[in-house]
């Protein structure tokens, strides 16, 4: 029997592998990726009395004390629709990761097969005799025949240029990259139904006060008409408190509508979008913003998770460029199988078996220069990555500086306008006596009641932007997860 192997290489002369040397040398790298630019300052900018205490902040909703916050945000990461989504696309990459891996082991299928084949003489002889007396020589086979076959292939790509490392190491930074956009996910999810869930009290005290200064507004329009009605005052203060009734209703009225629409936002936040609003009770107070933790802004690169899912995804863009480089070397594919042959034809059996293993060898010639081309587009895909990169690092940094920032005045703010506001509704029940006495006139009454108002909205603004900037501060220092060890990110190979 003849022996012989096949080569796949589109060229009449087989190469050897020895007269290859000088084309792999002449396979130049392609370029190297640039380093991204990840410089921060060695402290914030931001006063030291932003920051205070040393607690972790992997669960900062539980730092608030507040049992709503805390109930809603573990439901939200269990049920609402971003969690899940989030977990789905770790699944994937957990399962697109194994099959990058298994496509370098050796792989087979086996294929089998059964006929049964009839034949009959239709027409004709069906065999002859040399003379007389000779026995008959058949010219044709009547009669069934089952033919079987099994037939087991094998396929392996013999690796001598590092093809499964650097394919494991895009597939480890490609999985890294989808954890870290799972845990991205969840602390912004967490932080999204913190801050609505301010923004919704928020409107809650304003609904209040509104109401509150309509009941005022109704006291006071009751003492104006009895003063009109007895000739103590004019019909036109009494019309002016009906204008200003009527104007603080319908103010009640638009409250009632954004409280109802906050409200089933958060639901929707948390996966409970269809619910009644009964079933999200929303208290009418703010609350007190926990201090949050002192930190450097180096951190920021082990503890926020974008930032580590931008570090990932370099990692994997410049594993995909030496991949498409390892693409210029030849392959050196296994191709060994085995073949079981069975044909049974008037109850006599007829079995062979035969092996075969193959060896081949395919270098890229005139498609070098696509390949090539390839390279140079992956590789300013690589530098967008780190570009990508170092942008992710400074927005961070900014997110973190301004939070802190914001947090250094929102104390201070919060307590002059407590104070401002209680001085202000003290002038405005002192003026109301007054007015009932008939010492002060209504222009005062409405004016201190306008003054108060001003406050009431203001410090009500003030409480609930504190509670925000501090979830945003919680955010922007990487609160949410427990992050994994750091690992040293190279972006060039």
């Amino acid at each position: 029997m003849r022996r012989f192997s096949v080569f796949s290489i589109s060229l009449g002369p087989l190469l050897s592998v020895v007269a290859l040397g000088p084309l792999l040398g002449a396979c130049a790298l392609g370029p190297k990726v640039m380093t991204p630019d990840t410089r921060l300052p060695a402290a914030y900018e931001a006063p030291a009395a932003a920051t205070g205490g040393e607690a972790r902040i992997e669960a900062w909703w539980g730092l608030y004390d507040d049992p709503q916050l805390q109930s809603l945000v573990e439901e939200a990461l269990k049920r609402a629709p971003d969690a899940e989504s989030a977990e789905a696309r770790l699944r994937e990459a957990l399962a697109v990761r194994s099959q990058a891996l298994m496509s370098f082991n050796p792989q087979g299928a086996l294929q089998a097969s059964g006929t049964r084949t009839d034949t009959r003489l239709v027409s004709g002889r069906d065999s002859f005799s040399l003379g007389p007396g000779q026995p008959q020589i058949s010219l044709i086979t009547t009669g069934p025949t089952d033919t079987y076959a099994a037939q087991f292939n094998v396929s392996w790509e013999l690796d001598l240029f590092g093809r499964r490392r650097t394919t494991r190491h895009k597939a480890e930074a490609d999985l890294a990259a989808a954890r870290f956009d799972y845990a991205a996910t969840r602390t912004s999810l967490a932080a999204n139904v913190a801050d609505q869930l301010f923004q919704a009290r928020g409107l809650a005290i304003q609904l209040d006060d509104a109401r509150e200064a309509a009941r005022i507004q109704r006291e006071l329009l009751d003492v104006a008409q009895k003063k009109a009605a007895h000739g103590l005052g004019s019909q036109a203060d009494a019309d002016q408190v009906a204008s200003q009734t009527a104007q603080t209703d319908a103010q009640v009225a638009d409250l009632e509508t954004q409280l109802h629409a906050a409200r089933r936002t958060l639901l929707v936040l948390v996966g409970r979008g269809a619910d009644p609003l009964e079933s999200l009770p929303t208290p009418a107070t703010a609350g007190t913003a926990p201090p949050v933790p002192a930190s450097v802004p180096g951190a920021l690169l082990a503890d926020r998770p974008d930032v580590r899912e931008a570090a990932e995804k370099l990692k994997s863009a410049a594993g995909t460029l030496k991949l498409d480089e390892l693409a210029l070397f030849p392959k050196f594919p296994l191709q060994p199988g085995a073949t079981l042959n069975s044909n049974v034809e008037f109850g006599s059996a007829l079995t062979t078996s035969a092996w075969s293993i193959g060896a081949g060898l395919a270098q890229p010639i005139l498609d070098l220069p696509r390949l090539k081309a390839e390279i140079r587009a992956q590789g300013a895909r690589a530098d967008q990555a780190a570009i990508a990169y170092g942008k992710t690092v400074q927005t961070a940094y900014g997110e973190a500086e301004n939070a802190l920032t914001g947090l250094a005045s929102d104390e201070a703010r919060v307590k002059l306008l407590t104070a401002g506001e209680a001085q202000g509704r003290s002038a405005l029940d002192a003026s109301r006596r007054r007015y009932a006495a008939g010492i002060d006139d209504l222009s005062t009454v409405l004016t201190a009641e306008r003054t108060w108002r001003s406050a009431r909205s203001a410090l009500t603004g003030a409480q609930v932007q504190a509670l925000r900037r501090s979830v945003q501060a919680f955010k922007a220092l990487g609160g949410g997860w427990s992050p994994p060890a750091a690992t040293t990110t190279r972006a060039a190979r």
